[in-house]
Protein backbone atom coordinates (compact mmCIF):
# COMPACT_ATOMS: atom_id res chain seq x y z
CA UNK A 1 0.00 0.00 0.00
CA UNK A 2 1.02 3.52 -0.95
CA UNK A 3 1.76 6.09 1.87
CA UNK A 4 0.40 8.80 -0.67
CA UNK A 5 -2.87 9.15 -1.67
CA UNK A 6 -2.75 12.70 -4.09
CA UNK A 7 -6.29 13.15 -2.58
CA UNK A 8 -4.84 15.88 -0.09
CA UNK A 9 -3.23 17.63 -2.63
CA UNK A 10 -6.24 20.83 -3.32
CA UNK A 11 -5.85 20.97 0.86
CA UNK A 12 -8.97 18.56 1.86
CA UNK A 13 -8.57 15.42 3.96
CA UNK A 14 -10.97 12.78 4.47
CA UNK A 15 -12.56 12.19 8.25
CA UNK A 16 -13.77 8.87 8.86
CA UNK A 17 -16.73 7.86 6.82
CA UNK A 18 -15.80 9.64 4.03
CA UNK A 19 -16.58 13.28 4.60
CA UNK A 20 -14.51 15.72 3.14
CA UNK A 21 -12.72 18.90 5.10
CA UNK A 22 -10.05 21.95 4.61
CA UNK A 23 -6.90 20.92 6.45
CA UNK A 24 -7.29 23.80 7.88
CA UNK A 25 -10.39 23.15 9.87
CA UNK A 26 -10.71 23.10 13.60
CA UNK A 27 -11.11 19.33 13.66
CA UNK A 28 -8.61 18.74 11.67
CA UNK A 29 -6.07 21.92 13.70
CA UNK A 30 -7.25 19.85 17.22
CA UNK A 31 -5.97 15.94 16.21
CA UNK A 32 -3.21 17.51 13.87
CA UNK A 33 -2.46 19.12 17.76
CA UNK A 34 -3.02 15.78 19.47
CA UNK A 35 -0.60 13.84 16.77
CA UNK A 36 2.28 16.64 17.33
CA UNK A 37 1.87 15.93 21.40
CA UNK A 38 2.35 12.05 20.63
CA UNK A 39 5.41 12.79 18.66
CA UNK A 40 7.20 14.75 21.71
CA UNK A 41 6.06 12.06 23.49
CA UNK A 42 7.56 10.00 21.67
CA UNK A 43 11.29 11.38 22.26
CA UNK A 44 10.43 11.71 25.47
CA UNK A 45 10.11 8.10 25.89
CA UNK A 46 12.99 7.31 23.63
CA UNK A 47 15.03 9.71 25.77
CA UNK A 48 14.06 8.64 29.17
CA UNK A 49 16.04 6.12 31.50
CA UNK A 50 13.45 6.22 34.28
CA UNK A 51 11.36 3.07 33.59
CA UNK A 52 8.18 4.45 35.66
CA UNK A 53 8.35 7.55 33.81
CA UNK A 54 8.65 6.11 29.86
CA UNK A 55 6.14 3.40 31.10
CA UNK A 56 3.67 5.92 31.80
CA UNK A 57 4.60 7.83 28.36
CA UNK A 58 3.99 4.75 26.60
CA UNK A 59 0.79 4.41 28.32
CA UNK A 60 -0.25 8.30 27.95
CA UNK A 61 0.64 7.80 24.07
CA UNK A 62 -1.74 4.97 23.75
CA UNK A 63 -4.80 6.78 25.13
CA UNK A 64 -3.82 9.99 22.74
CA UNK A 65 -4.34 7.60 19.96
CA UNK A 66 -7.75 7.54 21.05
CA UNK A 67 -8.33 11.39 21.41
CA UNK A 68 -6.96 11.59 17.94
CA UNK A 69 -9.55 9.12 16.89
CA UNK A 70 -12.25 10.42 18.67
CA UNK A 71 -11.43 14.23 17.43
CA UNK A 72 -11.14 12.68 13.54
CA UNK A 73 -14.46 11.08 13.97
CA UNK A 74 -17.34 13.33 14.67
CA UNK A 75 -19.67 11.74 16.90
CA UNK A 76 -18.31 8.17 16.37
CA UNK A 77 -19.73 6.24 19.79
CA UNK A 78 -17.78 2.89 18.28
CA UNK A 79 -14.42 1.47 19.30
CA UNK A 80 -12.28 2.71 23.00
CA UNK A 81 -13.97 6.19 24.43
CA UNK A 82 -12.27 8.38 26.93
CA UNK A 83 -14.16 8.21 30.21
CA UNK A 84 -13.80 9.27 33.44
CA UNK A 85 -11.88 6.26 34.71
CA UNK A 86 -8.91 7.48 32.33
CA UNK A 87 -9.02 11.00 33.96
CA UNK A 88 -8.82 10.03 37.07
CA UNK A 89 -5.97 7.46 36.51
CA UNK A 90 -4.60 10.80 35.46
CA UNK A 91 -5.38 12.59 38.42
CA UNK A 92 -3.76 9.63 40.25
CA UNK A 93 -0.38 9.73 38.59
CA UNK A 94 -0.52 13.62 39.46
CA UNK A 95 -1.52 12.86 43.33
CA UNK A 96 1.26 10.30 43.65
CA UNK A 97 3.77 12.44 42.20
CA UNK A 98 2.26 15.57 44.04
CA UNK A 99 3.47 13.37 47.08
CA UNK A 100 6.82 12.74 46.05
CA UNK A 101 8.16 16.42 44.88
CA UNK A 102 8.67 19.28 47.20
CA UNK A 103 6.06 22.26 47.87
CA UNK A 104 6.06 24.60 44.45
CA UNK A 105 6.41 27.98 46.24
CA UNK A 106 7.23 29.97 43.09
CA UNK A 107 6.89 29.61 39.57
CA UNK A 108 9.80 27.31 37.42
CA UNK A 109 11.19 27.72 34.03
CA UNK A 110 11.05 24.77 31.81
CA UNK A 111 14.16 23.03 31.48
CA UNK A 112 16.93 21.31 34.06
CA UNK A 113 17.47 18.05 32.59
CA UNK A 114 16.66 17.11 28.41
CA UNK A 115 13.63 14.71 29.22
CA UNK A 116 12.13 17.33 32.27
CA UNK A 117 12.81 20.10 29.43
CA UNK A 118 11.27 17.66 26.55
CA UNK A 119 8.27 16.72 29.49
CA UNK A 120 7.67 21.02 29.89
CA UNK A 121 7.56 21.32 26.00
CA UNK A 122 4.82 18.32 25.53
CA UNK A 123 2.81 19.99 28.32
CA UNK A 124 2.75 23.29 26.22
CA UNK A 125 1.84 21.11 23.52
CA UNK A 126 -1.19 19.74 25.04
CA UNK A 127 -2.43 23.02 26.39
CA UNK A 128 -2.71 23.86 23.25
CA UNK A 129 -4.36 20.83 22.19
CA UNK A 130 -6.91 21.68 24.78
CA UNK A 131 -7.43 24.63 23.59
CA UNK A 132 -8.15 23.68 19.87
CA UNK A 133 -10.38 20.93 21.07
CA UNK A 134 -12.14 23.77 23.27
CA UNK A 135 -12.85 25.89 19.82
CA UNK A 136 -14.15 23.24 18.42
CA UNK A 137 -16.20 22.20 20.85
CA UNK A 138 -17.31 25.76 20.33
CA UNK A 139 -18.61 24.61 17.11
CA UNK A 140 -18.66 20.77 16.79
CA UNK A 141 -19.85 18.03 19.20
CA UNK A 142 -16.60 16.89 21.30
CA UNK A 143 -16.80 14.66 24.35
CA UNK A 144 -16.51 17.33 27.65
CA UNK A 145 -14.20 14.22 28.80
CA UNK A 146 -11.57 14.42 26.20
CA UNK A 147 -11.27 18.14 27.23
CA UNK A 148 -11.08 17.29 30.89
CA UNK A 149 -8.45 14.66 29.67
CA UNK A 150 -6.26 17.11 27.72
CA UNK A 151 -6.27 19.22 30.65
CA UNK A 152 -5.44 16.66 33.60
CA UNK A 153 -2.85 15.94 31.07
CA UNK A 154 -0.85 18.79 30.85
CA UNK A 155 -0.73 18.88 34.60
CA UNK A 156 0.26 15.43 34.87
CA UNK A 157 3.18 16.63 32.62
CA UNK A 158 4.07 19.75 34.41
CA UNK A 159 4.56 17.49 37.25
CA UNK A 160 6.30 14.59 35.46
CA UNK A 161 8.67 17.31 34.20
CA UNK A 162 9.57 18.38 37.89
CA UNK A 163 9.83 14.40 38.84
CA UNK A 164 12.91 14.05 36.49
CA UNK A 165 14.44 16.85 37.92
CA UNK A 166 14.10 15.93 41.17
CA UNK A 167 14.47 12.08 41.22
CA UNK A 168 17.98 13.02 39.00
CA UNK A 169 19.01 16.05 41.24
CA UNK A 170 18.36 18.70 38.89
CA UNK A 171 17.98 21.67 40.72
CA UNK A 172 14.62 23.51 39.38
CA UNK A 173 15.34 27.16 38.04
CA UNK A 174 13.16 30.14 39.43
CA UNK A 175 12.54 33.17 37.49
CA UNK A 176 14.57 35.99 38.71
CA UNK A 177 12.31 38.85 39.21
Amino acid sequence: MRIYTRSGDRGETGLRGGKRVSKASGRIEAYGTVDELNAWLGLVGAESEDAQITELVHAIQNELHIVAAKLANPGGREGPQIEAAQVGRLEAHCDRLSEELPPLKQFILPGGSRVAALLQLARTVARRAERRAVALAAAEEVSPELIRYLNRLSDLLFLMARAVNHRSGTPEIHPSY
